[in-house]
């Protein structure tokens, strides 16, 4: 067994009503002023205001900033920075899905930090710890409320950025699956398939290990019980705790070993043509699966298994080209149809498309190694 290295420093706090609890944990962060950090859906659905409600009936200062893009860019970052400043704030709340807690994370990062957000892009570049965070999702898929990463747009160069350090994991990730509740199907839909892509791409890469291995799996099985469940029936409280759980383990897995073709291929097509990021994985998730297989059926025979298929007295190869089968019907099970196409992608971009891919970090640990060839070939595929 080859030697490996496993860290997570946040605080993981789960269950029914728990939002209840945040005075305790900005308390016990010696927090006395905190910011608010979301986006305009969580702050008309009143979670901003229920969160205020509780922090001021505990006599806990607190400001908003709830001026956070679906695809967060980098000026998010600074006026939530200097907002957050003005207020005197030594702690940071971030309520919403990925992009509200990427966005929390990085003010966070910067409030103790000097520069600007994109002085740190790349992994291990911040030189001191921020303010404390609490990450509280209200989607169930990012994983970000205890991922090193801060995934930003640059709205300039038309480009992602990522900032990824041990310092940007919050200090508490604040679990209530009551929060989840009211998340319309599609976006459950997205964002589980989101946190499936996760858990599988980290699953079958080659810098898993042990601890990682039985995280992913555990999360593919969560997701495998719940995700139809809590698209068809949002009010299902145990399948919503099924998949906040499972998106949370699943980011435990990949935060230390990446993940794969899927997300590399989703950073340059969320930040070129605007494909929300869980339905870009769940496009591009079966046929990877379909091009990755073969390089380790051991591993896809046993996603065959936890996704419900027949493998009894199948050779391992048999068994592993069932796991793309099963993800497709997942995939049409909740809903999910779209293709390349909808979103404006042309044969005729393939090149820069594959071109930024190719720069990812995930591509090295994929565990079959494509050619541009290839890679246009996948695109091809999912095109229409």
């Amino acid at each position: 067994m080859r030697a490996f290295s496993y860290h997570i420093p946040t605080q993981i706090e789960f269950g029914n009503g728990a939002i209840a609890r945040l005075p305790e944990f900005v308390k016990a962060l010696g927090g006395s002023r905190v910011l608010v950090v979301g986006d305009p859906g969580v702050q008309r659905a009143g979670l901003i205001d229920r969160v205020q409600a509780i922090l001021t009936g505990a006599s806990i200062f607190n400001a908003v900033f709830a001026d956070v893009e679906s695809d967060p860019a980098t000026r998010s970052v600074d006026e939530g920075t200097v907002h957050g400043k003005a207020n005197g704030c030594d702690l940071v709340v971030g309520i919403g899905g990925g992009s509200a807690l990427d966005t929390a994370k990085a003010i966070g990062l910067m409030l103790g930090n000097d520069g600007n957000i994109k002085d740190y892009v790349g992994i291990g570049k911040v030189p001191r710890a921020g303010t404390p965070v609490i990450a509280v999702p209200t989607t169930a898929g990012t994983g970000s409320e205890l991922t090193i990463w801060s995934v930003l747009s640059d709205k300039v160069a038309k480009a992602k950025i990522s900032v990824g350090s041990v310092l940007n994991c919050p200090a508490i990730a604040l679990l209530d699956p009551e929060l989840t509740l009211s998340l319309p199907p599609q976006i459950t839909a997205a964002t589980g398939m989101d946190a499936l892509t996760h858990a599988l791409e980290s699953y079958v890469n080659t810098a898993t290990q042990p601890i990682s291995e039985a995280m992913s799996d555990q999360a593919m099985t969560l997701i495998a019980r719940s995700l139809r469940k809590a698209v068809a029936d949002g009010s299902d409280v145990e399948a919503r705790g099924d998949m906040l759980l499972a998106s949370t383990i699943a980011a435990m897995a990949f935060n230390s070993t990446r993940l794969g073709l899927v997300h590399a291929f989703a950073m340059p097509l969320g930040a070129k043509f605007g494909i929300p990021h869980g339905l870009v994985n769940a496009i591009m998730l079966p046929e990877v699966m379909r091009f990755n297989h073969l390089a380790n059926p051991r591993k896809f025979a046993r996603i065959a298994e936890i996704f419900g298929e027949k493998t009894a007295g199948l050779s391992v190869e048999e068994a592993a080209a069932l796991s793309v089968s099963a993800i497709e019907k997942l995939k049409l099970d909740v809903g999910i149809t779209a293709k390349l196409s909808n979103f404006g992608v042309t044969e005729g971009r393939f090149d820069e498309i594959v071109d930024e891919a190719m720069l990812s970090g995930n591509v090295p640990v994929n565990p079959r190694q494509p050619t541009k060839d290839d890679m246009k070939a996948l695109l091809r595929a999912e095109l229409v």
